[in-house]
């Protein structure tokens, strides 16, 4: 039910330069804070904030998984918000631990990677990284914080591959709309495909003059709106579109790779970029590969299994990927209905060949 509920965002979405520094005020509603955060996330954080920060700080074990929101929620014991400071893992581990407390939760991104810190979505993981579901929580983040001057500190290549991840939600929608009928596109589905096609506009216009300005540590208006595509924008497409606008071919066999260890190293919209190219194989797209190629090679992004360090192309091997990319509660059959591993592997084999 929660998936197909339109859910925009969070409560309160405060983006510019220099909003971090009125975080005392949004706190002054609430009576216990505690945080959750991890090891670099915290450490960027407190160079950046000039205020005295005496909250509780609790690390997360990298994993975003029940088993260690649970854990955390046991520790923490009481607290009516928690502060998300980190990443998307980190936030997607306090959106769980925030539910099974009752607490509010404020999410404080510390890098530009993905939508997380923005929308009610889960990617909840096994402890040992493999991929275990996409939940949904009940209520949106009280409130997220994106300081454009702070975000600076994001490293290149998670900048990138947040670019990778965000380019996803237009390609991966327009799988979906392309064979509905006119009817089914309620108002909703046509908003949120809008915004995923404003999305792929901002990228290819600003994306490559976003990173050269991250580089150089400026805080530009390419930079500004390429930070808010990813992390805003990009949860709108699936918040007003609900299960047409989230995820499908390229998620989908991402997911899948989580059984390939090898991949695990690899930033997750890295791999998303790679899968962008299987799914556009598998609907016969070959031009529009041929389209995004000097995009990919501007930013470097993985093209061949290579570049996600697998080296073994073969069918057995590729077993898991496949099965889990087609299950039937995943995203790949809301393209194609009729998908089996067999079409995907080809699909794989024919990006292998370019």
């Amino acid at each position: 039910m929660l998936a197909n509920e339109v859910r925009p965002g969070p409560n309160r979405y405060i983006t510019g330069e220099g909003v971090l520094f009125d975080l005392p005020e949004y706190l002054n509603d609430f009576d216990q804070v505690a945080v959750i955060t991890g090891d670099q996330s915290f450490d960027v954080f407190q160079t950046y904030y000039p205020h005295p920060f005496d909250y509780p700080v609790y690390r997360y074990d990298g994993s975003s998984s029940y088993e260690n929101a649970q854990e955390l929620a046991d520790k923490i014991k009481h607290a009516d918000v928690l502060l998300a400071i980190g990443g998307g893992r980190v936030a997607d581990t306090a959106k769980i631990t925030a539910e099974r407390m009752g607490a509010e939760l404020i999410v404080i991104p510390t890098l530009v990677s993905n939508c997380a810190p923005f929308t009610p979505v889960i990617v909840a993981y096994y402890p040992d990284h493999t991929i275990c579901k996409i939940d949904y929580a009940k209520k949106g983040a009280y409130m997220t914080i994106v300081d454009t001057r702070f975000l600076l500190a994001t490293p290149v290549d998670y900048f990138i591959a947040g670019i990778a991840d965000t380019l996803a939600k237009y390609y991966e929608m327009e799988a979906i709309v392309r064979t509905m009928a006119e009817e089914d596109k309620t108002a909703l589905v046509r908003l949120g495909f809008q915004s995923a096609k404003l999305i792929k506009e901002l990228l290819i216009a600003d994306a490559i003059q976003a990173v050269t300005d991250l580089e150089a540590g400026r805080l530009t208006p390419a930079f500004a709106r390429i930070t808010d595509a990813i992390i805003a924008l990009a949860g709108e497409v699936g918040g007003f579109a609900v299960e047409f606008g989230r995820t499908s071919g390229a998620h989908a066999l991402h997911d899948g790779l989580s059984y390939l260890s090898e991949t695990h190293s690899v930033l997750h919209g890295n791999k998303v970029a790679y899968c962008i190219w299987v799914q556009l194989a598998y609907t016969n797209d070959f031009a529009v590969i041929e389209e995004l190629r000097p995009f990919y090679e501007a930013l470097h992004l993985p093209m061949k299994l290579k570049d996600l360090h697998v080296s073994r192309v073969d069918r057995a091997y590729f077993a898991p990927v496949l099965t889990y990319a087609v299950k039937e509660e995943e995203t790949f059959v809301l393209i194609d209905p009729t998908i089996t591993p067999e079409k995907v592997f080809r699909a794989i084999e024919a990006v292998e060949a370019l």
